[in-house]
């Protein structure tokens, strides 16, 4: 079973507090490209020094800026390899899926499944109010947004997961010894991880609904289904899809994307539907796909009986 496979006694949990320690230090070292890129374009240059994120992400054109900002999570995926390895003794396999390998046929479904639901909602709401947005495509740009894209953006989302759903779900299980405490506590901080985007100062609180409840979905999926595998895939088209389709001068990224959003953003519905509706919809399909069954012990039950390999 998936979170059982790190449980084991020498896991304490300090080791897991060093290894996300170890985790962030390589993350930061993955910054040190951006950190001197921008340090060249205020001394060299003498640009104005940013002084927030979103002041550094305008300093370069945009595929610029997503190569820079995604050396980090490149570090960050190292840094969760070695901490796996050499701190818990674990494979990476272990913190991915309990399958004997992973999964791709459930990766690409999940991502399959994602991206026809982005794509199907970006066309309603564009259909409802075409006014709102503008072509914002170029072609040269945007094929070097495609290839940027589908490699780091992967690599970006797959660093979340790894760290949310695998290392500190499986961390926060050798804590508690149950199921809910993991499940809530990483949809709780995998939501407040978002508190600093340019979003939620335009839209309000509000939209942490949506980050922590697509952490607990995520954290769903992957305790019904035992890995990581579905939410993998959701991450990845989640991103990617969002990159390459639509893009705004609030959001966290401003990409070379096809469309861009000229409205002002407000949270409403919006923001409480994925939750409440498409992600259960979601959840029923993937369920009746993969026939998961007793949903309360799965993401509630304790863990007992461990056997000790």
């Amino acid at each position: 079973m998936f979170l059982e496979q790190g449980i084991k006694p020498e896991n304490k949990f300090w080791k897991y507090l060093l290894g996300s320690v170890f985790i962030i230090a390589a993350s930061f070292v993955g910054q040190i490209p951006l950190t001197a890129a921008v340090f060249y374009k205020t001394v060299v240059e003498k640009k104005a020094f940013p002084t927030t994120d979103q002041g550094v992400m305008k300093m370069f054109e945009s595929n610029t800026t997503l190569f820079l900002v995604m050396i980090s999570f490149i570090f960050a995926l190292a840094g969760i390899y070695f901490v796996v390895k050499y701190i818990h003794h674990q494979t990476l396999l272990s913190v991915t899926t309990s399958r004997s390998k992973v999964d791709w046929k459930r990766i690409s479904f999940s991502f399959f499944v994602w991206t026809i639901f982005s794509v199907l909602s970006f066309l309603f709401v564009y259909l409802k109010s075409p006014e709102n947005f503008v072509l914002n495509f170029k072609l040269i740009p945007f094929l070097i947004l495609v290839v940027l894209g589908t490699i780091l953006i992967p690599v970006q989302t797959s660093t979340e997961e790894y760290v949310f759903r695998g290392y500190l779900m499986q961390g926060f299980a050798n804590l508690a010894r149950n199921r809910w405490f993991p499940l809530l506590m990483t949809s709780v901080i995998f939501g407040s991880m978002h508190w600093a985007n340019p979003e939620v100062v335009k839209m309000g609180n509000i939209i942490m609904i949506y980050y922590i409840g697509t952490g607990l979905f995520l954290g769903i999926i992957t305790l019904m289904d035992e890995g990581m595998e579905l939410a993998l895939g959701f991450h990845a088209a989640n991103n990617l899809v969002g990159a390459l389709l639509v893009t705004s001068d609030w959001s966290v990224f401003q990409t070379h994307s096809i469309f861009k959003d000229l409205s002002e953003p407000s949270a409403g519905i919006d923001v409480i539907l994925p939750v409440v509706v498409i992600y259960p919809i979601l959840l029923f399909i993937f369920s009746k796909k993969y026939g998961w069954t007793n949903w309360k012990e799965r993401l509630t039950g304790e863990i007992n009986n461990v056997e000790i390999k």
